[in-house]
């Protein structure tokens, strides 16, 4: 049985069914069920037309689709009438090959649609296009298996009754891959590898240089991912790294894609974000690192996005770039242009931790070290916040 090839294809057998008039939900519950007779009946070897282990099955798509099928209707039966039920049976279409048609685009939409919840619109995009079970979900997630099928339950009756006709948006989708990519590793799946296996996928379905700039930003970054922690479980800060350790491949693959997005002179955030996480991955030292080119790019953040966060980040290439005071000063404008999501109302996230890096730089090193136990009690994990109360101890110690 090929798990990654019956993933892969679960999107375009829950497309295949709703266009036969299966409503997205009842779609999605017959094609699970087709997914599980498939892991009990198709053989154990290498490849789907393998006969060890069982008989060989030439047009995987197409018998999960008859499968998948035949559920829903003998779902339905429970439910319809005796004049319904008996017009679906003889609209089944012969078993045969499956339609050349790929709704897996729509079926992104459909998942990431406005009217979901970020966590519900990862949690049904994981499960129908990415063909994760529950249990695997909820493992990642870190929540009881009961609590993440209520909230896939209610993803799908929420937009059960949206049409798969209608245009999506491309950027509700990338948000949501770039939610699934940012959760990293949990459970017994690598959701940064699968948010990467989804975006290649979704390439591969529309041709939008955004979506070739987030891809590019995935394998960016997750050409650190072995760097970023040390064997204790302590985060490592990028300029400590081993970039020896780094994925060239992954780094060279990001670069060619984000280039080639670049050239279509259409920019959008996840280009930009990815042309600085290339700028830093093409830095053979941190010391090389080109500074005064990451603010220009960050400088073209703003403008899209007009993000607090975004310049938090600018304060520290221009920290970098400019020397300490330059960054203090950004911070500085920072906070006056954003008071109400400034440390005067709700504070930016990670904004002590900067302040602190910052006032380190500049030699004042009791205000650095208060800023950086002030920022270990607003981490979000537990990583960070060893971190941050390390560097707070370490000044403290130079006092």
């Amino acid at each position: 049985m090929n798990e990654v090839l019956l993933r892969s294809l679960t999107p375009s057998v829950i497309g295949i069914l709703v266009r036969r008039g299966a409503d997205f939900a009842a779609a999605e519950d017959a094609v699970q069920d087709a997914l599980v007779e498939a892991v009990r009946v198709w053989p154990a070897g290498p490849s789907p037309s393998s006969s060890s282990g069982g008989y060989p099955i030439r047009d995987p798509k197409g018998w999960l689709v008859t499968v998948a099928w035949r559920r829903y209707l003998d779902a339905t039966r429970a439910d319809a009438a005796r004049r319904r039920r008996e017009d679906r049976l003889d609209e089944e279409p012969a078993p045969g090959p499956a339609s050349a048609v790929d709704d897996t685009l729509q079926l992104y939409f459909l998942c990431a649609h406005p009217s979901l919840t970020p966590s519900s619109a990862v949690a049904l995009t994981l499960r129908a296009v990415g063909g994760l079970t529950t249990r695997q979900i909820a493992q990642a997630y870190l929540v009881p298996e009961a609590t993440m099928a209520q909230r896939i339950s209610r993803a799908k009756r929420t937009v059960s009754g949206v049409r798969f006709d209608r245009p999506g948006d491309v950027a509700t989708v990338l948000r949501v891959l770039y939610l699934v990519f940012n959760e990293g590793y949990s459970g017994d799946v690598d959701l940064a590898a699968e948010a990467i296996r989804l975006t290649r996928q979704l390439a591969a379905a529309i041709d939008h240089p955004e979506v070739a700039g987030l891809l590019a930003l995935m394998l960016l970054h997750h050409a650190r991912r072995a760097t970023r922690t040390a064997p204790d479980g302590s985060l490592v800060p990028l300029a400590e790294q081993d970039r020896g350790r780094w994925d060239t491949e992954s780094i060279a693959e990001g670069v060619e894609i984000l280039q080639r997005a670049l050239a279509r002179d259409r920019l959008g955030e996840f280009q930009a974000q990815a042309a600085i996480a290339a700028l830093h991955a093409d830095a053979p030292t941190a010391e090389e690192t080109d500074w005064v080119q990451i603010v220009e790019w960050y400088d073209e953040l703003a403008r899209l996005t007009d993000s607090p966060v975004v310049r938090l980040n600018r304060a520290v290439a221009v920290g970098e770039a400019d020397g300490a005071r330059a960054g203090l000063a950004a911070l500085a404008a920072l906070d006056d242009s954003s008071p109400s999501s400034s440390s005067r109302g709700h504070p930016i996230p990670r904004r002590a931790a900067v302040a602190a890096y910052l006032h380190e730089r500049n030699g004042d090193l009791a205000t650095a070290a208060r800023l950086y136990a002030e920022a270990a009690q607003q981490a979000p994990n537990i990583a960070e916040r060893d971190h941050l109360t390390r560097q707070a101890a370490r000044l403290n110690a130079r006092r």
